[in-house]
């Protein structure tokens, strides 16, 4: 059973996490310089929505020969799930997840993520069904 992501980041977060997922772990610096385009921010803004999702969890610190680098705090797939299943219930009104092969053309998703996903998704499903039916007895 998966535990969704009790930090839903925001649209400019995940610009910067994109970053993280696909290379791992990036100084600051390296992660304004490669999210400048994005973003249009200066390197201090960068820096400070880094100590934000530092503080919420999104991302955590790690001293790496004494220069502070940046790693995902949460996993790429149970956040895209919980992102892509508040998306179907919340905006398309779904009570059955979407297919995770829609996300087949996605450069963040590698094809042998594509089987994980679709059962997070599920899993998420499920567990959204369950509540509902607690919430009705």
């Amino acid at each position: 059973m998966i535990r969704p992501p009790k930090i839903r980041p925001s649209d400019y977060e995940l610009k910067l996490l994109h970053h993280l997922w696909r290379r791992g772990r990036l100084s600051a610096r390296e992660l304004h310089d490669a999210s400048v385009t994005e973003t249009g921010w200066s390197y201090s803004a960068t820096r400070k929505t880094l100590d934000r999702m530092t503080e919420k969890g999104l991302v955590r610190v790690e001293a790496v020969h004494g220069l502070n680098t940046y790693v995902a705090g949460q996993s790429k797939l149970e956040t895209l799930a919980a992102l892509t299943s508040d998306f179907a219930r919340d905006v398309l009104g779904l009570d059955a997840p979407l297919p995770a092969a829609a996300f087949a053309a996605s450069p963040l998703i590698a094809p042998e993520e594509i089987e994980e996903l679709e059962s997070l998704l599920e899993q998420l499903s499920q567990t959204t069904r369950d509540g509902k039916a607690r919430d009705h007895d």
